[in-house]
């Protein structure tokens, strides 16, 4: 079958609505032999008569039935086109299509974004997922920005630009009713507890089990999360003691039965936008990086 030639079927359309070519052509102004080609050229393409002859008259078949009640809404759609365009031009709202690496602690997100969200009428789409795969949506201009535990990668043949949002150095958090059962201090009371952490793909993870390492503690891994979310859910549940930004500790210790083993200071969870553009023009994204430390490519 040929595509649809929408001119074809706007003639026939306006036959259908006329009851006739003659007419047709007459609202049309154009020939009635043009307009009666027209109609034989989509009859042609489809592969069915649409009309057929009534007396002196035409009158639609069932197939010519049918494709009037598409051409129907597709023309009333396309009536409806140049005012939703111009709506959607003069609209005042900011879109901001913002991608969310599934290690970066969903805490973080919020404290990175706060600028973000007070920008008036702005329309907040958020995507979590793979930090490749948002990296390539960035690429093809699906996102406006990602956030991420971790510059972009180099590769020439990806260009986006790293910006350095902030750091938080990390804390321990476990259920409060595991905390109150806890004999020794920390750190060493990590050693008797089970332990949640990132998984090995997270930038964090080299670091914390270096710190594990030089305080002596042989961890007790009962559980390893690519995403943070579902990593503070399960030490929510008991299941052991975990790592998290040490920006988190109000929430997680006032809201959601948590509390603070301890700080180490000496490890530092590092937060990133990446844009498509070194210099970037979107008024909401120069508004996080406004407070940036410093941007890296």
């Amino acid at each position: 079958m040929q595509p649809l030639n929408y001119r074809h079927l706007y003639y026939f359309w306006v036959v259908a609505k006329e009851g006739g070519i003659a007419r047709a052509a007459e609202r049309l102004d154009m020939a009635v032999q043009t307009v009666s080609t027209q109609v034989r050229e989509l009859e042609r393409s489809l592969g069915y008569a649409l009309f057929r002859s009534v007396g002196r008259g035409i009158e639609l078949t069932d197939a010519g039935a049918t494709a009037v009640r598409y051409a129907e809404q597709i023309f009333q759609l396309g009536e409806a086109l140049p005012a939703a365009v111009q709506e959607a031009a003069n609209a005042q709202g900011v879109r901001l299509a913002v991608g969310i690496a599934d290690a970066l602690p969903k805490p973080a997100v919020r404290h990175l974004l706060q600028p973000a969200v007070q920008t008036p009428n702005l329309r907040l789409q958020c995507q979590e997922g793979d930090f490749d795969d948002l990296l390539a949506d960035l690429a093809l201009h699906r996102l406006d920005v990602v956030l991420a535990d971790r510059p972009a990668p180099a590769n020439p043949n990806l260009r986006v630009f790293s910006h350095r949002l902030g750091k938080s150095s990390v804390a321990w958090y476990v259920r409060a009713d595991i905390a109150a059962k806890v004999e020794k201090d920390f750190p060493a009371c990590l050693a008797d507890l089970p332990l949640l952490l990132p998984t090995t793909d997270s930038a964090v993870r080299s670091r914390l089990d270096d710190w594990l390492a030089r305080h002596g503690i042989r961890p007790r891994i009962v559980g390893e999360f690519e995403d943070s979310a579902l990593l503070a859910t399960f030490g929510e549940s008991g299941l052991g003691a975990f790592p998290a930004p040490e920006l988190s500790s109000d929430e997680f210790v006032r809201s959601r039965g948590l509390a603070l083993l301890g700080r180490c200071p000496d490890v530092v969870e590092h937060f990133y936008a990446i844009s498509a553009q070194r210099k970037v023009d979107h008024p909401v994204i120069r508004s996080l990086l406004a407070g940036a430390e410093q941007s890296v490519s």
